[in-house]
């Protein structure tokens, strides 16, 4: 049995059970920061004589109990005459959360024992004792230097509140390669840097499958909830697309928001688009991706129709907020539609100049607009960051004749980088956008070879492009930063690809043998497309 108990003496909620089973969901705890303990402690009886065991402690953690009374109790058993139990407590464990960086510094018992197994959860647990020693502990004194601990670490650890507090989590399945695995990790690291997150940690689980309600395991779920309060993350992000439901469950029992690998890029999206167009797509692909995840129930949020659980007071805020967004939505597509035919209008009226079209294409943080910049001038942002430009930009760029010599212009064109698992959802809203790629005459597939995964990125480069609705027009690899690279990459690039360019945007190395070869593709591309 598990009494909890606030710091009046009021006995607030009394459970059957262990602690873990009895534990206060996390929505019904009161608010706390990283910074305090929740001002409840929970006394349990137990009727072997040891310790509280690590599933205990687990739970004190995730409820941040301000401290966990284990009562052995012996000799257990009912009288036969007058009812009532027979057994009496033997002696008592004390157990508390403790400051990572402070364990020396609180009003602890040198006596107490440090949690080691658990590298996500501090906390100390007395010798046995017995209950007049318990009752001579003075824990309003522990409780309050304990705090004060708290709030100096939570103070330090404080840099900026603007930013997130993010820890992110990562499922190996058995069609990932550990290098695949670790390669997710870190892009989804540099998502979280680029849309102004600071990654405190990253947790990993290796599964077969993944659990339909919570992603990962029970045990896993606990260790974020444990490793989120020691922290003090405010966010977690998970590297894969997470259905409504899992969102539900995993933020009821972790207490923190948590998000998906997609609302990651969309936010970036937000963030990184200027012009009206770019506005307008980012806009349609928050909406579509915010529709299916409305959820609401109860008098505020409940639902019409007929049978028990869906009769509701009429036409519903639920209701009400997916219409608005429905007609939304189709508002926007209308405006993207146009957005498509005046683009549509601008490359017919270059098309009828003759002047032939290539589209620079890859994956996101390859260099596309510092090459543009480097080509044309155009002065174009760039920045060492995911997805630093978001609206195509076209410029005028002048090549020798693949025949004759002689200069020859040809348009280019920087268009939005490409990732793994592209959303679909950036996919449709940005079509307006991607059909750069698939009107141009030719591509220009540029590639970060000072990368890890240079390979994986052409590789995903690739199936974006066989997904699009029409075919695009033949292909040109081109390298880049190659004065960042060893001589075993550039041999193994060459190997591989021996018909590709290699260039230094950055360093201008390489770029007459590109203005070349560009030449060469334009005149392919118009003659055989």
């Amino acid at each position: 049995m598990c009494a909890y108990l606030n710091r009046r003496g009021q006995v607030i909620r009394v459970g059957v059970g262990t602690p873990r089973q009895t534990q206060i969901p996390p929505l019904e705890l009161p608010r706390y920061g990283a910074e305090r303990l929740s001002g409840i402690r929970c006394i349990a009886t137990h009727l072997k004589p040891e310790p509280p065991n690590e599933t205990a402690l687990t739970a004190m953690a995730l409820q941040r109990l301000d401290a966990l009374v284990m009562l052995n109790i012996t000799g257990s058993g009912f009288q036969r005459r007058g009812g009532g139990a027979t057994g009496y407590v033997k002696d008592a464990y004390l157990a508390h959360l403790t400051p990572q960086d402070a364990r020396t510094l609180i009003t602890t018992p040198a006596s107490f024992q440090e949690n080691k197994s658990n590298p996500y959860a501090s906390w100390s647990i007395s010798p046995a004792m017995s209950l007049d020693m318990l009752a001579q502990q003075d824990l309003i004194e522990l409780v309050e230097g304990l705090e004060a601990e708290f709030q100096r670490e939570f103070v330090a650890q404080e840099v900026d509140l603007e930013h997130d507090r993010v820890l992110i989590v990562g499922v190996m399945t058995e069609n990932m390669t550990p290098q695949q695995f670790q390669d997710t990790l870190e892009e989804l690291g540099r998502l979280v840097d680029t849309a102004g997150g600071e990654v405190l940690q990253m947790m990993r689980q290796k599964r077969s499958r993944i659990h339909p309600q919570t992603v990962v395991g029970e045990g896993k779920v606990q260790e974020i909830a444990v490793s989120a309060q020691t922290l003090g993350a405010n966010l977690v992000v998970f590297d894969r697309d997470l259905s409504p439901a899992q969102v539900r469950n995993l933020e009821s029992q972790i207490g923190v928001r948590v998000v998906d690998r997609t609302e990651v890029i969309l936010d970036i999206f937000a963030q990184r688009a200027q012009s009206r167009a770019g506005k307008l797509q980012v806009e349609l692909a928050q909406l579509e991706y915010m529709l299916p995840r409305l959820t609401g129930r109860g008098q505020a949020m409940s639902r019409l129709g007929g049978g028990i659980g869906t009769r509701g007071p009429g036409e519903t805020k639920l209701e009400t907020e997916r219409r608005a967004i429905g007609r939304r939505i189709a508002r926007l597509q209308q405006e993207v539609n146009q957005l498509q035919a005046h683009r549509e209008r601008l490359r017919q009226r270059r098309q009828h100049q003759e002047v032939p079209s290539v589209a620079i294409v890859g994956y996101t943080n390859a260099g596309k607009s510092t090459l543009l910049n480097t080509l044309t001038n155009a002065e174009v942002y760039t920045a060492d960051q995911l997805f630093a430009t978001l609206d195509p930009t076209t410029r005028r760029l002048v090549v020798p004749h693949a025949e004759t010599g002689e200069p020859q212009e040809i348009l280019v064109t920087d268009t939005v980088g490409f990732i793994h698992e592209l959303p679909a959802s950036l996919m449709d809203a940005f079509r307006a956008t991607l059909e750069e790629v698939t009107e141009s005459e030719a591509l220009l597939h540029l590639v970060d070879l000072s990368h890890p995964a240079w390979l994986s990125h052409i590789r995903s480069v690739r199936e974006i492009l066989a997904q699009m609705p029409v075919t695009p027009g033949p292909a040109l690899v081109v390298f880049n930063k190659i004065d960042e690279v060893d001589s075993e990459t550039l041999i193994l690039a060459q190997e591989e690809f021996p018909l590709a360019v290699f260039i230094s945007a950055s360093q201008r190395l390489g770029l007459e043998t590109l203005r070349l070869r560009l030449g060469q593709l334009a005149q392919y591309a118009v003659s055989y497309g």
